[in-house]
């Protein structure tokens, strides 16, 4: 099954008739009618109800047309990422991060990186931490920064560190004038905010996780796409939300932080291709084990390392 057959046969389905397709695809009718019983064949079942006008799918070509679409996507971003790596004569980076890690000092890492690197193009795409896994494994990203654990063979992931999670509460809260921890039990019957909505899992279950790793059960008040979202519905006084500490570096004025009494965190996750020793993944892994060493964070352990 090659990619012409495939691009005909979505030329096509587009167009739901073999005439107007095989004008777009600039062939005659006969070698496009040709290769789609070519793909049928290979396919094993029929793609087109040809007794209908305009042509219909049948269920198996309705299958085949969505997976088609996506492979022939994914060709033209592979063409044009090596098109644009071809033309240019810096090397490229490509960092996916989740949007918490904004907060979590990543910034300066990214500042450091680009000193030492003055001759990457280094590219930031905002990835949820399973989007990152499908863009590392096809060479869309480089590297990832995220919070959810998982295992995949063909990903390595080094835990950098466990970030404190505390509580955000509206300022006019009955919580908020404590100067002591919060504990769990005290926000068992709190309105909680979650993010993100989707996709799932993600930062969301962690919370929902610790909440009933302590016999609690949530009252979920809204499910925010995203941390702003989040943080600005507990302002707006629609529930309070559990963030990583470093969201408090934000300093809303509408907002109060408390520690939680127990013990709770949430990793952040660096992620790349197993077999990756680019001078980039490596040069990026030692800004990181020095800013941290600065900073006073124990050495990540497991970072990618120079040979030799």
């Amino acid at each position: 099954m090659d990619l012409r057959l495939l691009r005909y046969f979505v030329a096509v389905a587009d167009a739901a008739s073999f005439n107007r397709a095989a004008e777009r695809l600039n062939i005659a009718q006969p070698p496009l009618s040709r290769a789609i019983q070519q793909l049928e064949g290979l396919v094993g079942a029929g793609l087109l109800d040809r007794s209908a006008r305009p042509l219909r799918l049948t269920p198996v070509g309705k299958l085949l047309y969505t997976q088609a679409r996506q492979i022939l996507a994914r060709m033209e971003d592979m063409e044009a990422m090596l098109t644009a790596a071809a033309a240019s004569k810096r090397r490229r980076f490509v960092i996916g991060f989740v949007a918490s890690t904004i907060y979590a000092r990543l910034p300066e890492l990214i500042r450091e990186f680009r000193k030492a690197a003055e001759n990457v193009e280094l590219i930031l795409v905002e990835h949820s931490t399973l989007d990152q896994i499908a863009a590392l494994k096809e060479g869309k990203i480089d590297v990832g920064f995220g919070r959810i654990r998982f295992d995949d063979p063909v990903i390595r992931r080094v835990i950098l560190r466990e970030e404190k999670l505390i509580v955000a509460l509206p300022v006019g809260h009955r919580l908020a004038g404590n100067a002591g921890p919060v504990s769990l039990q005290d926000l068992a019957d709190e309105p909680q905010i979650l993010y993100p909505r989707s996709p799932r899992p993600s930062y969301a279950d962690q919370v929902l996780s610790l909440f009933r790793d302590h016999a609690i059960e949530p009252r979920i008040a809204h499910e925010a796409r995203e941390l702003q979202i989040a943080i600005g519905l507990v302002a707006a006084e629609e529930g309070i939300a559990i963030v990583p500490e470093s969201v408090r570096f934000a300093r809303r004025h509408d907002l109060i932080f408390r520690e939680i009494a127990q013990k709770v965190t949430s990793p952040i996750i660096m992620s790349h291709r197993e077999q990756d020793t680019s001078p980039e993944l490596i040069l990026m892994s030692e800004v990181i084990a020095r800013k941290y060493a600065e900073w006073g964070y124990a050495p990540p352990s497991a970072l990618p390392r120079r040979t030799g």
